[in-house]
């Protein structure tokens, strides 16, 4: 009895086992012949070791197909293993054979540390194969032309257009567009501010392009400037003559503050002398009184002289009416 229910047991365990193997066989077999056909030779037991750690098998098999048919050697090991940190293995897989077909030198272990830097390394390939063109400045940024002002005092507003192509073997670690963006425009203000005059730069645009393209702008960048070509110039307001009238309303008002400060000092002595005016004359009636006292001044003298103060006023107020304009 004993022995019939182990052999039951051992027979539904062969069992489950067998209809496992079969079950993995239907599910990988596809695959299986399909890298077989294409010469791309992946193993059974590598299959489900894919699924066991939970990698897509059907992206890593077609990969390593493309790669195959297109004559790189890939293994399915380092496939895998880029896989599971995290890389995108369709994409350097197609990366590559775009780097093969234009004779760019990529290795798998320089595509794979691009991709998993966060560089869409084929982009960078297709970038490298076709260049492109970059406005400065970015109309994205909310500005259309590059502002600068020539030594006449005359400003400039240049808009230029730069081809770069990407530089595989600086992709990790390089500057991107915007930096290259602010080194050409950084340029292009230098060379319209070392020009004599605008006049210099409506006749040569050229020049701009050639010493800003002297300059290697593209060292520690991403990218290799391949051209920089000035799309448009135009004159802009006339900068100097509007700092020199700013400047000259400034002294304008620095002058008017001076004057008033003197007229203020001005008024301040005309208040003070008054002051003293008044002071001297309140002190006259007790000179008069002192003299008086003392027997210096008699009656008939104070008499004399009040008549005398009485005829200069008159005179004063005859004089004042007859200044007067005629109405």
């Amino acid at each position: 009895m004993l022995d019939s229910t182990m052999g039951k047991v051992f027979a539904v365990i062969v069992s489950v086992v067998v209809l496992s193997i079969v079950l993995l066989g239907a599910k990988f077999f596809r695959l299986w012949l399909q890298a077989r056909l294409s010469r791309a030779d992946v193993a059974f037991l590598e299959l489900i070791g894919m699924w066991l750690r939970k990698v897509d098998a059907k992206a890593i098999v077609l990969s390593r197909i493309t790669a195959v048919q297109a004559g790189l050697q890939i293994s399915i090991r380092d496939l895998e293993s880029h896989f599971l940190a995290g890389g995108r293995v369709p994409n350097v897989v197609r990366a590559l054979i775009a780097a093969n077909r234009a004779n760019i030198p990529l290795t798998f272990k320089t595509a794979t540390a691009i991709d998993l830097a966060g560089r869409d390394i084929l982009e960078a390939v297709q970038t490298s194969v076709n260049p492109i063109v970059i406005d400065c400045p970015d109309p994205e940024k909310g500005r259309s032309t590059v502002d600068a002002v020539a030594q006449d005092g005359i400003q400039v507003k240049a808009k230029a257009r730069v081809t770069v192509r990407a530089n595989i073997e600086r992709l990790i670690g390089g500057a991107t567009q915007e930096t290259i963006i602010a080194r050409v425009g950084e340029g292009i203000v230098t060379t319209i501010g070392s020009a004599a005059s605008y006049k210099t730069v409506l006749e040569n645009p050229d020049g701009i392009s050639k010493a800003v393209l002297a300059k290697g702008l593209d060292a520690g960048t991403a990218f290799e400037i391949l051209s920089i070509d000035i799309a448009d110039v135009d004159v802009g307001d006339n900068i100097g003559a509007q700092l020199q009238a700013k400047q000259a309303e400034a002294d304008m008002r620095r002058a008017k503050a001076e004057a008033e400060k003197r007229r203020a000092m001005a008024v301040a002595k005309e208040q003070e002398m008054r002051a003293l005016v008044v002071e001297n004359e309140s002190k006259v009636p007790l000179a008069v009184a002192e003299a008086f006292k003392k027997g210096n001044l008699g009656i008939m003298d104070y008499y004399r002289m009040n008549n005398i103060n009485a005829d200069t006023s008159m005179r004063e107020s005859i004089s004042k009416t007859k200044k007067k304009p005629k109405e």
